[in-house]
């Protein structure tokens, strides 16, 4: 993404919020890339109940950051090309983007966009692992990322498509420390990270027939919801559609939508943990 073209978390971080917790090595924000950005803010507010603040730097190009509840949780702008296919991103928090260049590339990953400010926000850099799954980092300063995860609305988790997982455990160990653990036995891959005593992401071979997507490897976001088949059933009254029918998954129940635009993401029901006594 050239510098300028779509700035990350273009927004002021809220008064009282401690940038310097944001755990380096952890997903901290998503956001779309869509030639449709009026689309996306009717949509996704539609969806998820979410409101848009919209950048006010000219240089923003209209970069969205969408809230819950008054915090920050995601964000939407314009492509950095004119012919870029709509897409969510994952950004990785870091305390030196620098220093993760050459981490990237020691192990054998490509530097697609190397570090550059973000207003007084942050600092971001694009990478591509081995596999060509495409990521960033955000180096925070005045915006830390994500205000509310793992509740209805929210970004639930990343998750790596990947045709090579025992690549992407190398890769992603050396870069970020994650190590990796099998949640499912049997044929295919479904693999956590965790980082420290945390999960932060995941990795799933590519589905039967072939990947969703154009590339053979990519980041997907999952968004938690109270329903998914009401999620999903309202996604496609509202002009997306729904490329994989609610259906149960490790983590709970899922379904994959694209927007009208054409961006895929995921909505997952979690299981309610069951009460004692």
């Amino acid at each position: 993404m050239p510098e300028g073209a779509r700035p990350v978390g273009a927004t002021p971080a809220p008064r009282g919020v401690d940038v310097s917790t944001v755990p380096p090595g952890t997903p901290c924000w998503v956001d779309l890339a869509t030639p449709g950005l009026d689309e996306a803010r009717r949509f996704y507010p539609e969806l998820f109940g979410w409101t848009g603040r919209v950048d006010p730097e000219p240089e923003a190009g209209g970069y969205t950051v969408f809230l819950l509840s008054g915090r920050a949780v995601a964000g939407a702008g314009p492509p950095a090309v004119p012919d870029q296919e709509p897409i969510w991103s994952t950004y990785v928090a870091t305390d030196d983007a620098n220093l993760v260049v050459g981490r990237v590339r020691r192990a054998g990953g490509q530097v697609v966009v190397p570090p550059f400010p973000v207003f007084d926000r942050g600092r971001m850099a694009v990478f591509a692992d081995p596999a060509g799954a495409a990521f960033s980092v955000w180096q925070p300063m005045t915006f830390g990322g994500t205000e509310m995860s793992d509740r209805p609305g929210t970004m639930s988790w990343t998750e790596l498509v990947t045709p090579d997982p025992e690549g992407a455990k190398e890769f992603y160990g050396l870069v970020f420390g994650w190590q990796p653990y099998d949640e499912r036995p049997g044929p295919g891959t479904y693999a956590a990270w965790r980082l420290g005593d945390r999960v932060v992401a995941r990795m799933v071979s590519p589905p039967a027939g072939g990947s969703p997507l154009d590339g053979p490897a990519y980041w997907s976001v999952s968004f938690a919801v109270a329903d998914a088949d009401a999620t999903a059933a309202r996604a496609a009254e509202q002009g997306g559609t729904i490329l994989v029918p609610p259906r149960p998954v490790p983590t709970g129940r899922q379904a994959v939508l694209r927007d009208p635009e054409g961006a895929l993401f995921a909505v997952t029901t979690h299981p309610t943990p069951s009460r004692q006594g």
